[in-house]
Parts: structure tokens; C-alpha cells; sequence
């Protein structure tokens, strides 16, 4: 998947912009790791109760000049893209995943554009 400039996650409304005011410092704060190319990663278990057993992943990439990211909500092996909006079964995973959406738009990484 290409870096984008706005992302929209699977089953979800609202759609997401990579902020002007990134930095690489607040990156590195929130947990990012950056690979070999200078592309930062980030990548969390959606499950509140055990971070090690994850029935599905949040994975977000920022590309190394900050222009463009890419963002999947994903299985717990990271292979394949999931929807945990489309049900109710899947609540605590979406509340997990709006805490930290939330902590990213505060921090000033992405905005939201509705």
C-alpha cells in the first residue's frame, strides 16, 4: 500500500489527514520505531485486557519526509485487513482504537477531515 496524503480505515466514517505540525520527536514520544528507509512504524494490539494475545492490530506508517502515512486496522498476525466497526462484537477493540486515534490527534499527527 502507498504512503497517502488522507486515510479512511475500514468500516470506518470518519477520514483521516497526516498533520503540517508533525515531528519526528513526537513520533519517537508515541511509540513509532523508524525502519532502515526513515519510515517511522507504529503498530498496537487493539485488545485492553492482553497486549500479547491480539485478535486485531492497528498498524500506521508515516513515510521519512513526513508527507504522507498509511494506516490499517489488521488480524493479530498483521496479514490481512479487518472491519471491527461493521459489528457489535468488537467494542472493546473499537474503544481501544478511538483512545488511540484520540492521543494522536491530540499530540498533532493527524487531523481529522470530515
Amino acid at each position: 500500500m502507498a504512503y497517502t496524503t488522507t486515510v479512511k480505515l475500514t468500516g470506518d466514517t470518519k477520514t483521516y489527514q497526516l498533520s503540517a505540525g508533525v515531528k519526528k520527536y513526537t513520533l519517537m514520544d508515541l511509540g513509532f520505531t523508524k525502519g532502515k528507509s526513515g519510515a517511522f512504524a507504529y503498530e498496537r494490539a487493539l485488545d485492553p485486557t492482553s497486549p500479547y494475545n491480539a485478535a486485531f492490530k492497528f498498524k500506521m506508517a508515516v513515510n521519512a519526509d513526513l508527507t504522507g502515512f498509511k494506516m490499517a486496522t489488521v488480524t493479530g498476525n498483521g496479514m490481512q485487513r479487518v472491519d471491527i466497526f461493521k459489528n457489535d462484537a468488537h467494542l472493546d477493540a473499537v474503544e481501544q482504537l478511538n483512545y488511540i486515534l484520540k492521543d494522536m490527534l491530540d499530540r498533532d499527527v493527524i487531523v481529522a477531515v470530515d
